[in-house]
């Protein structure tokens, strides 16, 4: 495409980061969506499910397949919210604790190889504008404005 287009940079941009996430995920039995919701869970008082998607960014029923998987691998389990007698909580088990930190070192290892061949200037520019797109979509202002 000659003349690149926003929507064209962002998915071309995403999909080569979540590859890059997923080839590291890989050697160690997991995923980008795995590692993400490890992120997303509170190590010590454990995380509400309904919150984990939000964090995440992630549809419910997507994330009910990853919490699913991640149990069955012994990285989670889940018990029933004292506070809130529909909810539960997920809580991280020592494996997923473990998982968690090589999770956490792999996104650091990413924005730190990024930030050091990006000014901060520039890195506080690409934010602005990752913060304005996601605020148009969120209030609808893209397709709904009068011509």
């Amino acid at each position: 495409m000659k003349d690149r287009t926003i929507d064209y940079i962002l998915r071309t941009t995403w999909q080569a980061v979540s590859r890059m996430y997923n080839e590291e995920a890989a050697k160690y039995g997991g995923s980008m969506a795995v590692g993400f919701a490890l992120l997303s869970i509170d190590k010590e008082d454990g995380t509400p499910s309904t919150s984990i998607s939000n964090r995440m960014g992630m549809e419910a029923t997507s994330l009910t397949r990853t919490l699913k998987s991640m149990e069955e691998k012994g990285l989670i389990y889940r018990k029933p919210n004292p506070t809130d007698g529909r909810g539960v909580l997920v809580y991280l088990t020592e494996e997923g604790k473990i998982k968690r930190e090589l999770s956490k070192q792999t996104v650091l290892k990413f924005n730190e190889t990024v930030r050091k061949q990006i000014s901060d200037e520039k890195i506080i520019h690409f934010m602005e504008v990752a913060d304005v797109i996601t605020e148009l979509i969120q209030d609808k202002n893209i397709f709904n404005q009068p011509e």
